[in-house]
C-alpha cells in the first residue's frame, strides 16, 4: 500500500507501527485509562506535525487551553519551541467556547452538539489546520446521554471532519486501564483507526503499553509496544525497530 499518502506523527515507533504514518484524512481514536498519557501523546503528535510545516489545532473540552500548554511544556521540557509554534499559529490550542456549550446548553443536546461542531470547524479554519486533536469526546458522551444519540452524533462529527479534509486524533477514556479487561463501545468502530493505551502492574511498578487495534485501508503492526514519556517526547519500543 505504498501509494497511500500518510501523515507522519513524528514519533518513530508509532509511524513504524502504522507502516509509515496515519493515512491522510483518517479519523483516529486514541483511547486509554486515566494517566496513560492520551492528551500528551496527541500534543506530541501536533508538535511534530507543526515542526514539519503543517498547521495543527488542539481542541480541548476537558481542560483550559492554558493548562494543556503548561502541562505539555512541563512534561516535554526538552522541546523549547512550543511557545514559538503557538505564537506563529502553527499550533492553536482552543476549545473554551465549545466546553461552555457542553456545560450550559445541555437542555437541548442536539442543538448544542450542532453548535459545538460549528465551533470546531471555526477553530480549524482559523489557521487552516490540516491535523486536529479533539480532547476528549468522553465529555460529549456524558452530555448526549442516550447511546443511540451519541452514536449518531459521533457519526456526524467524523463525517464533518472528513468533509473539511483534516486528519484527526480524538481521545476517549477506557473503563479499564488494563488490556485484559478491554471493552469497546459500538461507536468506536465509526473511526478509521484505533490506538489503545494500557497500564499494568509488573514487579511493583507501572508498565505502559500501546497497540494499534485497527487502521482502515492500511497495514499496521499487531504487536503490543511498551512506551515511556520523556522530556524529548514519547518513546515507543517496537518489535520492528
Amino acid at each position: 500500500m505504498s501509494d497511500i499518502v500518510r501523515v507522519k506523527t513524528g514519533i518513530p515507533g508509532i509511524d513504524t507501527m502504522l507502516c509509515g504514518g496515519v493515512p491522510e484524512q483518517s479519523q483516529m481514536l486514541i483511547t486509554g485509562g486515566p494517566g496513560a498519557g492520551k492528551t500528551l501523546l496527541t500534543f506530541n503528535i501536533l508538535y511534530n506535525v507543526a515542526k514539519a510545516g503543517t498547521n495543527a489545532a488542539f481542541i480541548t473540552f476537558d481542560e483550559q487551553p492554558a493548562a494543556v500548554i503548561r502541562n505539555a511544556k512541563q512534561t516535554f521540557s526538552a522541546l523549547p519551541d512550543i511557545d514559538a509554534l503557538i505564537a506563529d499559529k502553527k499550533i492553536i490550542v482552543d476549545g473554551t467556547a465549545s466546553a461552555l456549550r457542553i456545560t450550559t446548553e445541555a437542555t437541548d443536546t442536539m442543538y448544542s452538539f450542532g453548535n459545538i461542531v460549528s465551533d470546531l470547524e471555526g477553530i480549524i479554519k482559523s489557521n487552516d489546520a490540516k491535523v486536529v486533536v479533539i480532547d476528549s469526546i468522553s465529555l460529549l458522551k456524558l452530555m448526549l446521554g442516550n447511546p443511540f444519540m451519541y452514536y449518531k452524533s459521533m457519526l456526524a462529527l467524523v463525517s464533518n471532519l472528513k468533509r473539511i479534509g483534516v486528519t484527526s486524533f480524538l481521545t476517549t477514556e477506557l473503563q479499564s486501564t488494563e488490556r485484559k479487561n478491554l471493552r469497546f463501545s459500538p461507536e468506536y468502530f465509526i473511526f478509521d483507526g484505533i490506538l489503545a493505551m494500557y497500564q499494568s502492574e509488573a514487579e511493583e511498578r507501572r508498565v505502559l503499553t500501546m497497540e494499534i487495534i485497527k487502521m482502515r485501508g492500511s497495514d499496521h503492526s499487531l504487536a503490543l509496544a511498551p512506551y515511556e514519556i520523556t522530556p524529548q517526547g514519547f518513546r515507543i519500543f517496537t518489535v520492528e525497530q
